[in-house]
């Protein structure tokens, strides 16, 4: 009865069932670029055991010492410089991108938005589909790449929301897309409309993905191999024989070894062997942030020119622009086959 019109006895209590709804996820933002906000923002992010993969008994007395300490001031003085009259830009991106799908996938389909850290919460979010009647939900992660520290975090997220509900809604889950022909397309597009219309021509792209520590790639994560994939591939779609493209990851933190070649070492060492225009884009982050709008559209131009490069340009991701659009309404309309 819930996959089709329903015709209740007219005594019949309301019931709200049959719908269809999709969870689109990103990673999250504090409430505010300030201390206070920033580090309840982290409390949450760095406690998560997908996150830091330490024994809780050793690395909370560091989370809640020195980290939270210090840390807080420093990011909220970095979310400050990306803020805007609409807050946190990764929430009001992702925001923008649920409304554009909202528009695109028509009245049979509800779309909600979600932060894994922050909110709005996902398990709020599911609560709400569930009581406007959707009984099947497609999460959908938008982490190009799959990483235990994104992907799946999400994934547990929600089913600690699911262990606390008596009528549960079917789940789907939005799989990666790193090596998507509509995923790199999309990137493809974008990134070369973004290259002619600047007034120089770069002499490198960095392809800029967010690090992890080296050891998540020994114990099985396939995100280092989605990366270099995502980064081949776009490479091969550009099709620019004049552009020299690298990979790189940056965000690196404490003191374990991780991914390398580091995108800020990079970023130096081009300048100071002799390369003096350069891009970089982000192509594993579906929205811009934090780490895109500061640590690279603003230290990373610092970094590059300081150490002797000239011409600089960060790209904007995808957001919530048509290639974007086009590539999200394409995979989760795939994803939603047999519902809709």
């Amino acid at each position: 009865m819930t996959w089709k019109n329903q015709q209740l006895p007219g005594d019949h209590a309301p019931v709200k069932s049959g719908g269809i709804g999709v969870l689109v996820v990103n990673l999250g933002t504090p409430d505010a670029p300030d201390t206070a906000s920033v580090r309840r923002y982290l409390a949450e992010f760095l406690s998560d055991p997908r996150v830091v993969e330490l024994p809780r008994l050793l690395w909370q007395p560091i989370l809640r010492g020195a980290i939270l300490t210090t840390r807080p001031k420093e990011s909220a003085h970095a979310y400050r410089q990306v803020w805007t009259e609409d807050g946190s830009p990764l929430a009001a991106i992702t925001r923008e991108q649920a409304q554009g799908l909202q528009q695109r996938l028509g009245d049979r389909v509800q779309v909600r938005w979600a932060m894994r850290y922050g909110r709005p919460a996902i398990g709020d979010e599911l609560a709400a589909l569930m009581d406007a009647g959707c009984e099947r939900i497609l999460l959908a992660p938008l982490y190009p790449q799959y990483s235990a520290a994104t992907t799946a975090t999400v994934v547990d997220k929600a089913a600690d929301k699911l262990r606390t509900m008596r009528w549960q809604p079917s789940l789907r889950t939005l799989p990666p897309y790193h090596d998507d022909p509509h995923y790199i397309d999309a990137l493809a597009r974008d990134l070369g409309a973004q290259l002619d219309a600047r007034d120089f021509v770069p002499e490198v792209l960095l392809l800029s993905f967010h690090g992890m520590p080296e050891r998540t790639l020994r114990l099985g994560d396939p995100y280092h191999c989605h990366c270099r994939k995502t980064a081949r591939l776009v490479g091969e779609a550009l099709g620019r024989a004049d552009l020299r493209i690298e990979t790189t990851f940056q965000s690196r933190f404490g003191r374990a070894k991780w991914l390398e070649p580091a995108t800020d070492a990079v970023l130096e060492e081009e300048a100071r062997r002799g390369t003096r225009r350069l891009a970089v884009a982000a192509p594993g982050f579906s929205a811009d942030c934090l780490e895109t709008l500061e640590e690279l559209a603003i230290r990373g131009r610092e970094q590059f020119l300081e150490a002797g490069g000239e011409r600089f340009a960060a790209l904007a991701c995808l957001n919530a622009r048509e290639p974007g659009m086009a590539m999200l309404e394409a995979i989760v309309r795939r994803e939603l086959a047999g519902w809709i």
